[in-house]
């Protein structure tokens, strides 16, 4: 008897617009899951944004990633950044079993995004107060919650970029 291991699906299938991502959430939530949503620019994948993710996860039955597009990284971190481009950046999130699904966006902030997909919790790191959390106002309307998840110590996109130019100079 031969046994036939599945392949995981490839990641990118997880990397949709914004308009499929809405009816996919919508799908989910008229069956009763519980839909996650967080978003940040995740340059340079580490340590933090997986447990980060994970956590966020765990929060709920689905977990959406809101990705800023490489010139929405560009206004908000300076013209050095993104330092891998969107698509790049989008697979390595996507690639992550706790999540699934990736949205790109180009504003600076979610706001659209958020209304645009109504999730149950939205979930930010600790260092977003909760009253300043982008979205939150959408969230709690609908009846949903906003998370404060904790930082990894240590461990930031901005740490590991000065690891590398100290090890390199």
């Amino acid at each position: 008897m031969e046994i036939v291991v599945g392949l995981p699906r490839d990641p990118r299938s997880k990397i949709v617009d914004w308009q499929e991502a809405a009816v996919r959430v919508a799908r989910w939530t008229e069956v009763g899951r519980k839909v996650v949503f967080t978003n940040g620019c995740f340059d340079l994948l580490h340590q933090g944004h997986a447990r980060y993710l994970a956590a966020a996860r765990r929060l709920g039955d689905a977990l959406v990633v809101g990705l800023n597009s490489d010139a929405s990284v560009r206004r908000l971190k300076g013209e050095k950044r993104p330092l891998l481009p969107e698509d790049e950046r989008a697979e390595l999130i996507a690639s992550l079993e706790c999540v699934d699904l990736v949205v790109i966006f180009g504003e600076d902030d979610p706001g659209a995004l958020i209304a645009t997909l109504k999730p149950f919790y939205l979930v930010k790191g600790a260092d977003w107060p909760k009253e300043k959390v982008i979205g939150r106002e959408t969230v709690l309307a609908l009846g949903g919650d906003v998370v404060s998840m904790p930082l990894v110590e240590g461990r930031s996109t901005t740490q590991v970029i000065e690891e590398i130019l100290k090890k390199y100079r």
